[in-house]
């Protein structure tokens, strides 16, 4: 049986961390999972040579940022998260590694962190962190540029969004997805995104209607009966990230759900746009 006993979320103190953390309470208060906020300090690159006067200042520099640090990550959300299932762990050493390391080791089920963008050009941004986390860590992620946004006390899902690439990663991606629906009884979409056609002549458009969206609707039906799930399905044509995300904002998705590292599908690859999917969204994604 699928859980979450495990969440991960790495913090940095900004509002974007405090958005994060409140989407993982409600995901932890849900399956009485454990919380992990990590903190993961960047090596010092201090110049030793004019600081290390007697071999005595950087250490001490070195002890105050650390302490700052713990005082910090001990004040972070402290009325929010408390109790014995809410741990505070701070490391050293470079961000993005450890995060992907320490979520190995400690067997975590969820990784959940934000996105680095800021103001209006957030949707172009992709913070180098979270993008070495996404293609490294083994279980899903669930960020978005939203998460700031997230009220205090989150919010559960209510509408879920899948969107897959008929690759061989959508199976996966799907029971994923219908599997946080169930736990929250919440509504699924299932969707695919494939290329428009080449041209806008009636005759291409019925090949595309004829051929191609059968395929896509065929295949779409087959992993809803597999799944044994209700599911709406929904077949666009266009670039995919814009596709995905207008759809997620069409059905009011509190989560849109996709796949990462898939190997190419006979429809299109998701893995490619998933860093755009993630931008763009309108709401947090889950990266399975």
């Amino acid at each position: 049986m699928r859980s979450l006993s495990h969440i991960l979320v790495p913090v940095d103190f900004s509002d974007r961390a405090v958005g994060a953390a409140r989407c993982a309470k409600v995901l932890a208060d849900h399956f009485h999972s454990s919380l992990t906020l990590l903190h993961v300090i960047p090596p010092s690159n201090y110049d030793v040579a004019p600081l290390d006067a007697g071999g005595a200042i950087l250490p001490e520099l070195y002890r105050a940022r650390t302490e700052q640090a713990r005082r910090e990550l001990d004040d972070f959300l402290a009325t929010e998260l408390t109790g014995p299932a809410v741990q505070r762990v701070l490391r050293e050493g470079d961000p993005s590694r450890n995060i992907v390391e320490y979520a190995h080791t400690g067997g975590f089920d969820l990784i959940a962190m934000p996105t680095h963008g800021y103001g209006p050009f957030r949707r172009f941004i992709l913070g180098s962190n979270t993008a070495k986390v996404l293609h490294d860590a083994d279980c899903p992620v669930w960020t978005g540029v939203h998460m700031p946004d997230a009220p205090a006390g989150g919010m559960a899902p209510r509408r879920v969004l899948c969107a897959v690439d008929l690759g061989t990663q959508s199976a996966k991606t799907l029971e994923w997805a219908a599997w946080l629906c169930r736990e929250f009884a919440a509504a699924l979409t299932l969707m695919h995104a494939t290329a428009s056609t080449p041209e806008h002549s009636p005759a291409a458009e019925q090949h595309w209607r004829t051929q191609i969206r059968e395929a896509v609707a065929e295949e779409l039906e087959r992993l809803r009966r597999a799944e044994g799930i209700k599911a709406a399905i929904e077949i666009e044509a266009g670039e995919t990230a814009a596709t995905v995300c207008a759809a997620a904002a069409r059905t009011e998705a509190d989560v849109l759900v996709i796949g990462r590292g898939s190997a190419a599908g006979v429809f299109g690859r998701l893995r490619t746009n998933a860093y755009a999917i993630i931008r763009q969204a309108p709401c947090p994604v889950v990266s399975v």
